[in-house]
């Protein structure tokens, strides 16, 4: 693979995808940024993830803090351009953070329907923090030249499931802010994709109501007949970071082993 020194910021580090790229983006020779939310129980977590992109060699730098609160995101591209120093700046932006409200869109007794606050909020996490976060970067001039840009999308961008309704609407608006930042960041050589794995048995998952369903749907419609792992994903986000791949931008693009085709 030819991927030219520099760094990766992930944006949900410590668990699931963004945890599994991590590892794969440091033995592919980047250093690692990342930043995650956890409370006392899950840092062993990120603990984790740290020791495994040291044993590879590289630096890593993990914040555990809110991705969306201005005066942290600013801390952070701020220490992040002290650790560039000068040198080898972001090669790849990977959007991965799964936390939104699961409730309905509307329900007879309006409590049980999801509010006008917690919809704003789960936009806001799971969708135009990608576009706060490329702006940060791009303001601070960490972003090289022919970077990449991921984002983490699922089937429930383009499907209605039971209370995924908010996470839904986040996902398509997502995968919209993925093609403006694709047309946009055009002349800079920057690409920007948005990734839909197949199911996959991350936390995030455990969260939907109803993922038993999901899980044993996907392992039927499968052709290799197992999930989707977050390993899986992380190769092929290895392989689109490659230097050949500097022309494909704009698309949502599926990582799942034939699941999405098998019907």
């Amino acid at each position: 693979m030819a991927i030219e020194p520099g760094w990766c910021l992930i944006l949900g580090a410590s668990s699931g995808f963004g945890a599994a790229a991590a590892r794969a983006f440091a033995a592919a020779g980047l250093d690692v940024a990342g930043v995650h939310l956890d409370r006392r129980a899950t840092l062993p977590l990120a603990e984790g993830v740290a020791k495994d992109v040291e044993a590879a060699g590289r630096r890593v730098r993990l914040w555990n803090c809110n991705a969306v609160d201005v005066e942290q995101r600013s801390r952070v591209v701020a220490e992040l351009a002290g650790l560039c120093g000068g040198g080898a700046r972001v090669r790849v932006l990977m959007h991965s953070l799964a936390f939104g409200a699961l409730k309905p869109l509307v329900a007879a007794d309006a409590k049980d329907a999801v509010s006008s606050a917690q919809l704003a909020m789960t936009l806001e996490v799971m969708a135009t923090s990608l576009v706060d976060w490329t702006q940060a970067l791009r303001t601070a001039d960490l972003l090289e030249p022919r970077a990449r840009i991921f984002a983490m999308t699922s089937e429930g961008g383009a499907k209605a499931w039971p209370s995924y309704g908010p996470v839904g609407m986040a996902k398509s608006a997502l995968e919209a802010a993925i093609r403006q930042l694709a047309y946009e960041l055009a002349p800079l050589g920057t690409t920007a994709n948005a990734i839909c794995a197949g199911v996959t048995d991350t936390p995030a998952l455990r969260r939907i109501p109803g993922h038993d369903h999901l899980v044993a749907t996907a392992l039927g419609r499968n052709p290799s007949g197992r999930l989707t792992t977050p390993e899986d994903v992380a190769g092929s986000l290895v392989a689109l970071a490659d230097a050949g791949c500097g022309w494909l931008t704009g698309n949502v693009i599926r990582v799942d082993g034939g699941e999405g085709v098998a019907g």
